[in-house]
């Protein structure tokens, strides 16, 4: 029997996906605190119900066996499970700093030490890139030229 199709995403019911951000609880998660982390990224869990948050969200119940807990995720937070994965050493939000002059054309844009926040990572293949703003400037950064911002409170990412 074919698992049931949802009309409001790209999930079947029942489907196998991953989580491509780490989700922490944004305080819809009863018995624990706000910023809890409550599945890493790179988990793999099943679909078992979609639903829509604020009238226009399509939200995926997804249940993380290893971890024993269903979350709500977006469908930009998934991904099939059977889809090749890419780790990323940051992720949406965390400041980073360059580690060197960073240019286009023989003009620096951005100087080595600058903190940016990374706003979207970019995974192709086996490359990870990021969009980072640096102040007024939007660039496309590949991972090998950044580090954690604040290295003391960075948790690294386990592979």
């Amino acid at each position: 029997m074919k698992p049931e199709r949802f009309d409001e995403g790209r999930f079947d019911f029942g489907e196998s996906v991953r989580v491509t951000r780490n989700v922490r609880n944004d305080g819809t998660y009863p018995g624990l605190d706000v910023g809890v982390l409550l599945v890493r990224r790179g988990s793999v869990g099943h679909v078992i119900n979609v639903g829509t948050f604020l009238q226009d969200q399509v939200i995926f119940t997804v249940h993380f066996l290893s971890q024993d807990i269903m979350v709500g995720c977006r469908l930009e937070e998934l991904i099939s499970a059977d889809e090749p994965w890419n780790p990323s050493r940051f992720e949406f939000r965390d400041k980073v700093v360059c580690t060197l002059d960073l240019g286009s054309r023989g003009q620096v844009l951005v100087a080595k030490d600058s903190e940016g926040e990374v706003l979207k990572v970019i995974r192709d293949d086996a490359l990870i890139q990021y969009h980072v703003a640096f102040g007024g400037r939007l660039l496309q950064v590949p991972e090998s030229a950044l580090a954690p911002a604040h290295p003391e409170t960075f948790n690294e990412p386990e592979f």
